[in-house]
């Protein structure tokens, strides 16, 4: 499979937040470690994104997916049999991460990617590879929703219309009586910048849509509760030793303009 066939479309972007990890890993693996995603360095066609790219995309990729997966361990040492659902799954390579053996985890993405993800990470025991289109719901005749459940959509939501989003999140919470949800987001003036970013890697394809400048107003649109609200970068900033100082600028200003974050709502 060529870097250009890989790189083309929406769903293809799943190879840049793996490379981020990657960069995370070797620079700075007292913060974030990831070796699932070391082993796969040889094989990935990094070429066009690392002509491109630069720190800050790296790390903001990687910060992310850290407050998430932090908001993810937390909730199983309360729910330690429960669900973790990632939508738009991609090559999230967070299942060998949280090393959990006893919750029920899925991976949901679209059948081209699934593929994908199944020949190059491999299928855990205890997770679940679904093949189909997140927004028909059709996912959830997949799991007991009977138990509680933490649905992840990391790096998803940007591709699709604010509508289209709110009403998946409306009938999410009408079938998982017991669900939450952490997703990331930016702000309008983050997201150009973020439009901006993507089309310099070559991606031409992968237009971003959805952003939220009020969380409170978004949870009201989808009448869920509020837990709570976070930036992506305070913990890199305190204890990445070695970033750039253009990197640490950037990841200061987007936390104190909002134009990072990462949002968890309860469907009860």
């Amino acid at each position: 499979m060529s870097a250009e066939s890989i790189l083309n479309g929406v769903e293809d972007t799943l190879y840049i937040p793996l490379v981020g990890r990657i960069y995370a890993t070797k620079k700075f693996p007292e913060f974030f470690y990831d070796e699932k995603a070391l082993s796969l360095e040889s094989h990935i066609p990094t070429d066009s994104i690392d002509k491109n790219s630069n720190e800050y995309f790296y790390m903001a990729s990687v910060c992310r997916q850290q407050k998430i997966d932090e908001k993810i361990i937390s909730f199983l040492k309360d729910n330690p049999d429960g669900n973790v659902v990632f939508l738009g799954a991609g090559l999230e390579t967070a299942y060998h991460r949280i090393r959990n053996k006893t919750a029920n985890f899925y991976q949901v993405d679209l059948p081209s990617v699934i593929e994908i993800r199944k020949r190059v990470l491999g299928n855990g025991n205890n997770e679940n590879l679904i093949s189909g289109d997140m927004f028909k719901l059709d996912w959830i005749k997949e799991i007991d929703t009977t138990l509680p459940t933490l649905i992840s959509a990391s790096g998803v939501y940007q591709y699709f219309n604010k509508s289209k989003v709110i009403e998946m999140i409306k009938s999410m919470k009408a079938q998982i009586p017991n669900g939450e949800l952490v997703f990331d987001a930016t702000n309008s003036k983050g997201l150009k910048l973020a439009n901006k970013y993507v089309k310099k890697t070559g991606n031409t394809n992968a237009q971003m849509y959805f952003s939220v400048d009020s969380p409170k107003e978004f949870a009201k649109y989808t009448n869920t509760k509020l837990v709570e609200v976070d930036g992506f970068f305070q913990k890199a900033l305190k204890y990445c030793h070695g970033l750039k100082l253009s990197t640490k600028i950037y990841m200061y200003f987007a936390d104190r303009w909002n134009r990072t974050l990462v949002v968890h709502l309860r469907f009860n």
